[in-house]
């Protein structure tokens, strides 16, 4: 599968008048050792920001997961969970790339079941192509499709591809207190 790309247009202001402060492709990581899972940091302010100075993403964050009052938006792309189950599939060296490239919330994955995960963060997850299932404790699980609109107030949660195809999901992380 070729990796996504997404148009980042960032604006600023100079003198008082808005500007195009950037405007460039990303192209979606791609991890190695899980086929078809991709993810892309398109932005992060991990505290509040002060629009006062020039807000810049320049470097990858120490986490990807925001402070209270911090942000952060990605792409998530999600392969089937056929591919987990697959006797081929190592979960260690799916862990160990997971930490590097999904730092402060790849700590977060639970041993037992690697897909669960909890968060001090309010997130707006939105079904952007494909379907999926969010599974929260006792296994209840909710159906999404195109378009829906998850509200996850810091809850104990899963996203499962029970499809067959990679299926793509857009994360505005909002950093709360617990």
């Amino acid at each position: 599968m070729k990796p996504h790309t997404y148009r980042r247009i960032v604006t600023g202001s100079v003198n008082g008048k808005s500007i195009v402060q950037s405007d460039e492709q990303l192209q979606a990581y791609q991890f190695q050792s899980v086929p078809n899972y991709e993810h892309t940091l398109v932005w992060v302010n991990p505290t509040i920001p002060d629009l006062r100075e020039e807000q810049r993403f320049d470097r990858y964050p120490v986490s990807v997961v925001p402070g209270p009052g911090g942000t952060s938006l990605h792409f998530a792309t999600f392969p089937p969970s056929s591919v987990f189950a697959d006797p081929s599939f190592d979960g260690e060296a799916a862990r160990s790339e997971a930490l590097i490239r999904l730092k402060g919330l790849a700590d977060h994955f639970e041993k037992e079941d690697t897909a669960m995960h909890k968060t001090n963060t309010v997130d707006y997850a939105v079904v952007y192509e494909g379907e999926i299932w969010l599974e929260l404790d006792d296994a209840k699980t909710i159906h999404l499709k195109r378009g829906d609109v998850v509200v996850q107030n810091g809850t104990r949660h899963a996203w499962r591809n029970r499809g067959s195809t990679p299926m793509t999901m857009l994360f505005f992380l909002n950093g709360a207190k617990e």
